[in-house]
């Protein structure tokens, strides 16, 4: 249990004079150097808004740190909902255990009501620290390392068989192609969020931070027609045996197809790139069709299986009615929070279409705390497994069981993105 913060121990908005001993503070918290530069800090400062920036002051000493922004979350069903976003969370490691985290996150949470932002989002460095907060997991993710010369492609391959493309495109086509393809790819992905245009001037180098900058390689896919319908960004390494013989890595920065014919035409062109004898494919969606574009799926290995992106629910009438269902039906569900954010008791009526929500006074068929109900969500976890695990109440039998057949997806959701 946290102990409360003393009272010399201030929490409260930073100020842009502040924002560089800020930006140093985050570093520390994140065991990188804690320095930063002028040229760095305006940069950053001009793509914040300082309003949702907070610190933990002691003797004018930033100790924690704390920034929110807004974001877009895809809903099943493909509805843009009003998020917060959370990021750049620190408590120095001289101040851990005085509730200063718990300070900033309750600021944050209740101005995201007032702000009418119906959840709030976050990637947990951590597994234990954000379910006290009212989080759950609400995605998951899969990383994969291909021995490509183990897949069974053709090692003379050519280019698609559909009649489509791959072309290399200039970081400048691909800040151009880029986003047209990610907002219709996030418009049907549960889980994704939204890239700001700073997000792709970062990632294609209009816009550098301080450190390293190694420019990507860019594909393209293009339909037959001459649609870009995916792209990629990759690096590669030069790493050549004793004898001679190329052993290089190509590493997926980010790789986002429209259609199964889009991914397995990239994939198969990161295959085939001479020298390449391994691509680590970087985060997918964990039920992702990779391992199958693949003559032989056990050239394809899992390195890393997690969750990803976490959620905050914070205004369940609206985010229940916000998503679309796999049948009909109503549930009578007990949401509890400790926060009181989002505790109530609600009845859904859903269907395919739509959904209608509402407090009711109607007995409860299934109790479950905002974070397992945030779980529940995007489709991603299942009523049936958390009841099996004690983490949900069936107050009527064969509720848990209603509920997966509501809430479950065809696909799981992904967010690909890190913030």
């Amino acid at each position: 249990m946290s102990t409360p913060a003393k009272p010399d121990i201030e929490v409260r908005t930073v100020a842009e004079a502040e924002y560089t001993d800020w930006l140093k503070a985050v570093n520390r918290g994140f065991l990188r150097p804690p320095v930063v530069s002028d040229e760095e800090a305006r940069g950053r400062l001009a793509h914040t808004d300082v309003g949702r920036v907070q610190g933990a002051f002691e003797a004018g000493r930033c100790v924690a740190t704390f920034r929110s922004f807004a974001q877009e979350l895809t809903a099943v069903g493909g509805a843009a909902l009003p998020v917060t976003a959370v990021s750049g969370v620190t408590v120095s490691p001289t101040h851990r255990r005085r509730g200063l985290l718990t300070r900033m996150m309750a600021a944050e949470l209740s101005a995201a009501r007032e702000r009418g932002e119906v959840a709030s989002t976050l990637i947990a460095a951590e597994y234990p620290i954000y379910g006290r907060y009212g989080f759950g997991p609400a995605t998951s993710l899969t990383e994969w390392e291909i021995d490509t010369a183990r897949t069974g492609l053709d090692p003379n391959w050519s280019g698609p068989t559909d009649g489509g493309r791959v072309d290399l495109v200039d970081p400048a086509e691909a800040a151009k192609v880029g986003p047209e393809i990610f907002e219709r790819f996030r418009a049907a992905q549960p889980g994704a969020v939204s890239r700001t245009r700073r997000w792709w001037d970062l990632a294609t180098g209009a816009a550098r931070l301080d450190g390293p900058w190694t420019e990507p390689f860019f594909a393209v896919y293009r339909t037959a027609g001459g649609e870009a319908a995916g792209i990629a960004a990759y690096t590669a390494d030069e790493r050549w045996s004793d004898a001679k013989l190329p052993e290089n890595t190509a590493t997926v920065k980010s790789l986002i197809g429209l259609t199964a014919d889009a991914d397995r035409a990239l994939w198969h062109y990161l295959c085939s790139i001479d020298w390449i004898r391994t691509v680590r494919t970087g985060y997918r969606a964990p039920d992702d069709l990779l391992p199958l574009f693949f003559p032989n799926p056990r050239a394809a290995r899992i390195v890393t299986n997690a969750d990803f992106l976490w959620l905050r629910l914070l205004d369940v009438v609206r985010l229940l009615e916000s998503r679309t269902y796999a049948g009909e039906g109503a549930l009578v569900l007990e949401v509890e929070d400790g926060a009181g954010l989002a505790a109530g008791r609600f009845l859904l009526e859903a269907s395919e279409t739509g959904a209608r929500c509402k407090p009711t006074a109607l007995s409860a068929q299934l109790t479950l705390n905002a974070r397992e109900l945030a779980s529940l969500y995007l489709g991603d976890e299942s009523a049936t497994r958390l009841l099996a695990l004690g983490r949900v109440a069936q107050e009527r039998a064969g509720a848990a069981a209603r509920a997966d057949e509501l809430f479950r997806t065809a696909r799981r959701p992904w967010c690909p993105d890190m913030f």
